[in-house]
């Protein structure tokens, strides 16, 4: 009889220990706007980065965290494309025969970013299957650090802020995404 409520007290505070610690993470993540906006950034590697994409668009203001994720990559896949653009523009213009090489295959990469990654992490998180959306968002990071390894021995790298920034905020979906694992 001593075991039986031993255990039983045991269980009870277990139950208790869980359940308060899984309300208390749970509320840190269902705030709402810019409580949520920070703590969620704060999981995040670039912070600064985090939160201005996030408070320029409205949506935020309501959104949970699976919204925030999803208009980080609304915003990722505005990037990329403006990139993509911007390396198409920079290939017409281009003399240099090692810089072309670079830049195609830059291409080829924000192709995969903008058609196959950025989808596959938006609609990972629609169909609430979070796993994939990191890996599409961790694709699309892999995918700008490939384009600026083309650049290695390039003495210039035309668009290094452009694929910074995709690269960044790829990191920074990928870690919004990562919380609702």
């Amino acid at each position: 009889m001593k075991n039986t409520f031993s255990l039983a007290l045991l269980h009870l505070s277990f139950c208790f220990t869980f359940f308060a610690l899984s309300h208390i993470s749970a509320m840190e993540l269902h705030g709402n706007g810019a409580n949520l906006i920070e703590t969620t950034c704060q999981r995040t590697p670039f912070y600064n980065l985090c939160v201005s994409t996030l408070r320029s668009d409205p949506r935020s203001s309501g959104a949970d965290v699976a919204g925030l994720a999803r208009i980080g990559a609304d915003k990722l896949k505005a990037k990329a494309t403006a990139t993509l653009r911007q390396i198409t523009a920079l290939l017409k213009v281009t003399k240099d025969p090692k810089l072309t090489t670079a830049l195609r295959e830059c291409v080829d990469y924000y192709n995969a970013i903008v058609k196959y990654d950025i989808p596959e992490a938006v609609e990972a998180v629609v169909k609430g299957d979070p796993k994939f959306g990191v890996e599409g968002a961790t694709d699309a990071a892999n995918e700008a650090d490939a384009c600026g390894r083309g650049f290695k021995n390039q003495p210039k790298f035309p668009i290094y802020a452009s694929n910074k920034a995709v690269h960044d905020l790829s990191a920074v979906v990928a870690s919004i995404v990562q919380l609702l694992l």
